[in-house]
């Protein structure tokens, strides 16, 4: 399993608390390896603050990862790029934003990734990785079509 994070979650704790919360990465880190655990779940969680390489990594998913957890952060609205690789990952995607994205701005209103993601979870705080990971589970095993109402 890949928890994957975007750009500027690195300073989860310190950017924006008002918006984002104390916590650190190291923390959502920590509550996903608890989370995980118990789910039969190992994960391979990772950051950048690099386009590129968020696709590098989607595309690493194929053959070494049963599903996605993804917060793409600021590349949510503008990355067609991790689209269309998040399109050639045949595994479950669950697209994860600490913040309402619904509540701000409203560029942040349009996400690319839900076009392929199976599942969203936004304005939960960092608590929506440990809610992702529950969720992805059940559909590591699931045929596509029996996912969710992807079109």
């Amino acid at each position: 399993m890949f928890v994957l994070n975007g750009p500027n979650l690195n300073l989860l704790g310190t950017r924006e608390p008002g918006i984002y919360g104390r916590e650190t990465l190291a923390d959502v880190e920590a509550l996903c390896r608890r989370t995980a655990g118990p789910l039969g779940l190992g994960i391979d969680f990772r950051q950048t603050n690099h386009e590129g390489v968020l696709v590098d990594w989607v595309q690493e998913a194929t053959g070494r990862a049963g599903g996605i957890v993804l917060n793409a952060a600021g590349y949510t609205h503008t990355s067609v790029a991790l689209l269309d690789a998040l399109n050639a990952f045949a595994g479950p995607v669950i697209e994860v934003h600490v913040s309402n994205v619904y509540g701000r701005e409203a560029f942040r209103h349009h996400s690319y990734v839900s076009a392929r993601a199976d599942g969203v979870l936004c304005g939960v705080g960092v608590g929506g990785y440990a809610l992702a990971l529950a969720a992805i589970a059940p559909l590591l095993d699931a045929p596509p079509a029996d996912r969710g109402a992807r079109t």
